[in-house]
């Protein structure tokens, strides 16, 4: 008797494509709708991990576009002042309620109430990017300059990029009660004050992330008509949660919602792909070893698969590419990236 499930594919099948697998061969990617040639622009945007596939198509030269890029600075002022660890310097956008905040700023004039924050010092941050000057700004009116000159970056990054890669980081957020902007991280923790009149905590659902995610995406292909997007979701737990929750079933709640945004924008835009840096991170075949001590942050090894992966299935002539590091991991300082959430860990001493 036949049945419906007697001629799928192997990867179809758990013990066939991972119970009988080398833990490092594993490759969940499946029937990607694009790929990248050398000369297309990557732009990348997200949360701390997007920042491991903008190294790795730097290193392998292919078109990292990063307009932001503050080439008349040294290289060591550069990296100080985070230059190049997103195309633009946007810092970690982590939800899709943030990055559709930044398109309405740019295309729609949107006026913030809140445009710079004090720190404890007295100098001053943006509160949409509130550690990207590791200095701060002398005064206000420095910030607003320097947002007025981001967003024309970020402009120049949505238009004119081949392939926007967004790495979905988050669902709790902080808002105005004024003009419901969202930040990436709570007021007074990097600087400004806490209000509870003026300011509260969400933590979005998968209605709210679904419309900021697709209002995103449908805006930028107006202003970009031939844009591809990959979407990710970052394997890196949260760091804490204002949620009266264990922060292990806040992660999961959080990480379930942005799962499940991700694969509903694949099935509403045919030109946007989801590539699966969460669950090669974190499949229970690797036994948990793609984790560094603390089990929160991606250790070399798993960052390696990650990208084997990407570069073998979306990069064209990936497979060569892939040869020479197929052995070998990331080194050490390689698999280290920019969080701004990871100021939190601090925050009760």
């Amino acid at each position: 008797m036949s049945n419906p499930y007697a001629n799928l594919k192997d990867y179809q099948f758990w013990r066939r494509s991972i119970s009988r697998m080398p833990a490092h061969l594993i490759d969940p990617v499946i029937n990607t709708r694009f790929t990248i040639s050398r000369d297309m622009k990557i732009v990348t945007s997200g949360s701390c991990f997007a920042q491991h596939i903008s190294r790795r198509i730097s290193e392998i030269g292919f078109n990292y576009y990063v307009p932001e890029s503050g080439l008349d600075l040294p290289e060591s002022e550069r990296k100080r002042r985070n230059f190049g660890v997103f195309s633009a310097r946007y810092g970690n956008i982590y939800t899709p309620a943030q990055l559709n905040q930044l398109f309405d700023e740019i295309y729609s004039e949107r006026k913030n109430i809140n445009t710079a924050w004090m720190r404890p010092d007295r100098r001053f941050i943006d509160p949409y990017r509130q550690q990207i000057e590791p200095d701060a700004f002398e005064t206000a009116e420095d910030v607003v300059s320097s947002r007025v000159e981001h967003l024309r970056y970020v402009k120049d990054a949505f238009e004119n990029c081949d392939v926007f890669v967004f790495t979905l980081g988050l669902t709790e957020a902080w808002i105005s009660l004024v003009d419901n902007a969202v930040f990436p991280l709570a007021p007074g923790v990097v600087g400004g004050t806490f209000d509870p009149e003026k300011f509260k905590f969400i933590n979005f659902n998968v209605e709210q992330t679904a419309f900021d995610m697709e209002s995103f995406l449908s805006k930028l292909k107006s202003v970009n008509p031939n844009v591809k997007c990959i979407l990710t979701v970052s394997p890196v737990p949260l760091i804490a949660t204002y949620e009266d929750k264990h922060v292990l079933t806040s992660t999961t709640y959080s990480k379930s919602v942005l799962r499940v945004v991700a694969e509903m924008m694949t099935h509403k835009f045919d030109w946007v792909d989801y590539f699966p840096s969460y669950e090669i991170i974190t499949g229970g075949y690797s036994a948990g070893n793609y984790y560094e001590e603390d089990f929160r942050e991606i250790n070399s090894i798993g960052v390696s698969h990650a990208m084997r992966c990407f570069l073998k299935n979306y990069i064209e002539g990936g497979q060569t590419e892939n040869e020479h590091i197929f052995g070998a991991e990331i080194k050490y300082g390689e698999s280290i990236v920019i969080c701004d959430e990871a100021v939190l860990a601090s925050a009760r001493q």
